[in-house]
């Protein structure tokens, strides 16, 4: 296609039908609709489209959507009440709005620089931003009258959420989804939709057999936000504004580039469970039971890849299966030799295994140490192409929702304090891969959401972003390890950490629900045997067709 051009996929149901198209539609011109300007069609065509980048199913964190907050009659008299002929020109809206016209009420709000002068309250196309944690409070709401409109969030880590906000519905935007993603409105003529009835609100998601296009019509919104009085004292003291002042050393950023993600892996996975090594193996020594059973039900003399073996302790379940583990930890590799087990030192994107011999492949708590979602997939590609038709792979990863069913998983109910932190059997696998699209957005505010920060966990806790770092407590050290895990320590420590115990931090993204099948959907020729939930731990058994 042209360089530098928008274009779409159209999906016929045969071939005739797709060449039919070609012929009558390739090189014609025609007139729209709206205006009188003619335009050329160019088509192409192509067998498969690879949809490599799937949006997330799930909204952000902390972000909800109320549907038909008002009746069609309050929302006329609302939208009569504006008086847009009349009233105060602002000047600093003007120059940063280019698609859009704003009134204000109590405080002008800044778009230059998303903040408020609060010692000058007022008398009486939306550029993708984060409102600033020290001017206003938490919760931020909009209503949207008149008109439904699509509003995409984005994540500093580049994933992207669009969402639709119906006619008459509520915005309301709380912990991460106000603090950490931008949100906007881009500015053209038509939305991308759900086009199946039901599907009105909520994340417009990439099946192209249920989507169409919707004419925008003019949306006014109502928001609200409460200017805050005291310094802002949320859940994200990397991020924020107010809290930025008090820490000493900056945390690392969330990677925007294969050299940042590299590096971020680099030091705050693998550098970390090669010094934690030991301590971490001797806390993962229990199985987990439906880790067991899968390995319990596979034939006997089956070949199977446990990719991210850790200390081992899954390499010997079943004593009729052929195992073989690989891991990125030199260290976690000699502890698995010292326990005579199969194993190799390797890297999770490129395992040194012939193609198709496995008949089947656990991979437990490694994916989620990938900082990218593009690194995150290439684990899967690599796990499918191991497996022999009709085998099949586990795989764990560790989960947002850390209270499920109204039940709390096992790291809430385990006692905080202890040292270390206990998730199913995590491991260090990964490097650098294909580096992620990042489409940048003109006028927006980029700079703030490249500057973000990863916020740092506190052990035993609801989590309250999906990228993040979590504390790991050092046990047993010398004075030379403790001086060398020291110089690495960041000084946002996590409550109830131990003054003679070194504080060393891991990089996470825990997984929300439905954004690991989601990611297998995407993968050629499998299918999901089962998914479920396992103490604080999303799971998936695919199988390869």
């Amino acid at each position: 296609m042209l360089p530098n051009k928008p274009y779409s996929f159209v999906k016929y149901g045969t071939i005739e039908e797709s060449k039919e198209a070609y012929d009558t539609l390739n090189g014609k011109e025609i007139k729209l609709d709206d205006t009188s300007q003619n335009i050329t069609l160019y088509l192409n065509f192509v067998e498969k489209v690879p949809w490599e980048h799937m949006m997330p199913t799930t909204l952000p964190p902390g972000l909800m959507v109320v549907e038909e907050l008002v009746s069609p009659e309050e929302e006329g008299r609302l939208l009569e009440s504006i008086d847009w002929t009349g009233g105060e020109v602002i000047q600093n809206a003007q120059k940063s709005l280019k698609h859009r016209r704003v009134k204000h009420f109590g405080y002008e709000f800044r778009y230059d620089n998303n903040n408020v002068d609060k010692d000058k309250p007022l008398p009486g196309g939306i550029p993708p931003h984060i409102d600033t944690h020290s001017a206003f409070e938490d919760e931020i709401i909009s209503l949207s009258l008149g008109a439904e409109i699509v509003m995409d969030f984005k994540h500093p880590d580049c994933r992207t959420v669009a969402v639709m906000l119906p006619r008459r519905s509520l915005l309301v935007m709380t912990g991460e989804s106000r603090y950490v993603w931008s949100h906007g409105i881009t500015p053209r003529k038509f939305d991308v939709i759900q086009a199946s009835e039901g599907q009105k609100v909520g994340t417009i998601t990439p099946d192209t057999g249920d989507l169409t296009l919707s004419r925008r019509g003019t949306r006014t919104s109502f928001t609200f936000r409460k200017v805050r009085r005291s310094p802002c004292n949320c859940a994200y003291p990397s991020v924020c504004d107010s809290q930025h002042s008090q820490q000493k050393e900056a945390a690392p950023s969330f990677p925007c580039s294969v050299g940042e993600a590299s590096k971020l892996e680099e030091e705050y996975v693998h550098k970390v469970y090669e010094e934690i090594a030991a301590h971490f193996s001797s806390t993962r020594h229990s199985p987990w039971p439906r880790i067991v059973e899968f390995l319990q039900t596979l034939p006997k003399g089956a070949v199977v890849a446990d990719i991210g073996c850790g200390n081992g302790k899954y390499l010997g379940i079943n004593k009729d299966l052929f195992m073989i583990g690989c891991d990125r930890s030199t260290k976690l590799v000699e502890i698995c030799g010292e326990k005579r087990f199969e194993t190799f030192v390797c890297d999770a994107l490129s395992v040194p295994i012939r193609s198709g011999i496995c008949d089947a492949c656990i991979s437990i708590a490694v994916i989620h140490h990938f900082s990218t979602a593009e690194r995150r997939l290439a684990t899967l590609h690599e796990l499918v192409r191991l497996l022999r038709p009709g085998g099949t792979a586990l795989i764990y990863v560790w989960a947002m929702e850390q209270e499920y069913n109204k039940q709390k998983s096992k790291y809430l109910k385990t006692k905080r304090g202890l040292l270390g932190d206990k998730t199913p059997n995590d491991s260090c696998l990964g490097s650098a891969c294909s580096e992620p699209t990042n489409s940048k957005d003109n006028g927006s505010s980029a700079s703030q959401e490249m500057n973000s920060k990863l916020p740092v966990h506190t052990n035993r806790t609801d989590f309250h972003s999906q990228d993040l770092l979590v504390p790991w407590h050092l046990k047993g050290c010398t004075k030379m390890k403790e001086e060398r895990v020291e110089s690495q320590q960041l000084p946002s420590r996590a409550e109830g950490s131990h003054r003679d115990s070194p504080v060393l931090h891991r990089y996470y993204h825990v997984f929300c629900e439905g954004e690991l099948e989601a990611a297998c959907k995407t993968l050629d020729h499998i299918r999901i045997q089962e998914s479920y939930y396992d103490q604080g731990n999303w799971c998936v058994v695919l199988e390869k067709e």
